[in-house]
């Protein structure tokens, strides 16, 4: 359990912060949300492709887009409308190039020279050409991902123009086309995804993680949907278990955050909450909880972990092969995992992620509002760019790390988080949309919003 006296820090945060900024903080450019969610807009704005307008898993390198991070950018833009940053006639110009370039990619079972199959999309896409990248696999959460972002510029854009008649249109044709009944195995559980060349991967989506909106979306379908028992199979293999309090565990904070993204799960209950009192929005609260706690704690001694500074989840790291001796241990560390801390598991190299903080600002408004200005005011010359937070840093690395990087899946959670804290925008627009309203009750969630519908 949390001890009663880290609550109090919450009164000494905001003269803590003001004392904590190293002597390399530009006081010029201090933290506010506002700038925050302007910068991080603009990574999805300014680095999109010019051809395909998908959005690169990352930058400045950009190797390959991202169709998840694509979905997010989707959002974004109706964030940038809301803002001021873009007009609503350039994000629907954007936006239906987006979806057209999305409809007429080419879809087949080869292993080169097209870009989906069966209306799923490959994780990767070539930036020349929005094909497959090398052998990468069909991705069916990717392609949720992405598809959350199409029903929510479908929602968006309602109004009786033909541009926006146009956007609705291809929104509903590309959700409508994904088969999601074909990614369905013989066990009742959807395959994580699949290869051309070897057919569906093993690994099976079970556990809570950040699959749910995935799951939702493939309920919902009136073309393909897979079976009303599916979201049953899918609570069986959850796992309660009492970490910092008992609540529903997934080590990396995304697979609490990517959901919610797009489902405002406050007071909705599907049976398996309605049995432990508790809703899905909750639990995500409880779960930031436990994370910043274990930063409190630090059982392994990393540097600068604390209430001000916490933050795992998955992110690039210092790379492969360096270990240093820490608190008396060996410590390997890696680059791009799935760091995190539950009952089941710790993935803990010393590195933190502004991500796992923004992506939980609705769960912890002021606790992760303070955690980010911190990390932002203290680290800025090396944490902070153009487009907001990079990825992660690592103050135990011998001689400290701060990535270079932006990732596009990394950047999305905080601005589609910090929007829905401030105005709930994208919460309310899948609020409306049929689809996800439709597979919501077919999983069996009541109360709340949804009883508001009927």
């Amino acid at each position: 359990m949390r001890p009663i006296f880290y609550f109090l820090f919450g009164l000494l945060l905001p003269i803590l912060i003001g004392c904590a900024e190293s002597q390399n903080a530009d006081a010029s450019d201090d933290f506010s949300l506002p700038k925050l969610k302007e910068r991080t807009f603009q990574f999805f704005w300014q680095t999109a492709d010019s051809q395909y307008f998908q959005i690169p898993d990352r930058y400045p390198t950009r190797p390959f887009s991202s169709v998840a991070a694509t979905g997010f950018g989707l959002s974004s833009y109706l964030v940038g409308v809301e803002n001021g940053y873009i007009t609503r006639k350039e994000a629907a110009t954007r936006v239906e190039a987006t979806l057209h370039a999305l409809w007429n990619m080419r879809q087949g079972p080869e292993p080169s020279g097209v870009s989906g199959y069966r209306g799923f999309f490959y994780h990767f896409l070539t930036m020349d050409h929005a094909q497959r990248f090398k052998e990468v696999e069909l991705s069916t959460i990717d392609t949720g991902l992405l598809m959350a972002g199409v029903l929510s510029v479908q929602s968006y854009f309602d109004q009786d123009n033909e541009q926006e008649q146009a956007i609705r249109a291809l929104a509903d044709s590309l959700y409508l086309r994904v088969e999601w009944d074909w990614a369905m195995q013989e066990d009742g559980y959807m395959s994580m995804g699949w290869h051309p060349e070897k057919g569906f991967i093993p690994a099976r989506w079970k556990g809570y993680n950040e699959a749910m909106v995935l799951l939702l979306m493939a309920l919902g379908s009136p073309t393909h949907p897979i079976a009303d028992s599916s979201w049953a199979m899918w609570c069986k293999t959850y796992e309660w278990e009492d970490f910092y309090e008992p609540h529903l565990n997934f080590a990396p904070l995304f697979g609490h955050q990517y959901s919610h993204m797009f489902v405002d799960f406050r007071g909705i209950q599907d049976a398996y909450m309605r049995e432990k009192g508790s809703d899905y929005f909750q639990n995500s609260r409880l779960a930031t909880l436990a994370n910043q706690d274990y930063a409190i704690r630090n059982p392994a001694g990393f540097t600068g972990y604390s209430h001000l500074q916490w933050g795992l989840s998955a992110c690039d790291g210092p790379g492969h092969g360096t270990k240093a001796m820490i608190g008396g241990r060996e410590v390997n560390f890696t680059g791009y995992m799935a760091r995190g801390v539950s009952a089941q598991e710790i993935r803990d190299d010393g590195t933190l992620t502004p991500t796992a903080v923004g992506g939980s600002i609705p769960f912890l408004p002021d606790t992760c509002i303070q955690t980010l200005a911190y990390m932002w005011n203290t680290h800025h010359d090396q944490l902070v760019g153009e487009f907001g937070f990079k990825d992660a840093f690592n103050l135990s690395f011998p001689g400290q790390w701060f990535d270079f990087e932006y990732l596009g899946i990394d950047q999305g959670p905080i601005l589609i988080m910090a929007e829905n804290h401030d105005s709930e925008l994208i919460w309310n627009l899948m609020k409306k949309n049929p689809y996800l309203v439709n597979g919501l009750r077919k999983a069996g969630f009541t109360g709340g919003w949804l009883q508001e519908r009927n």
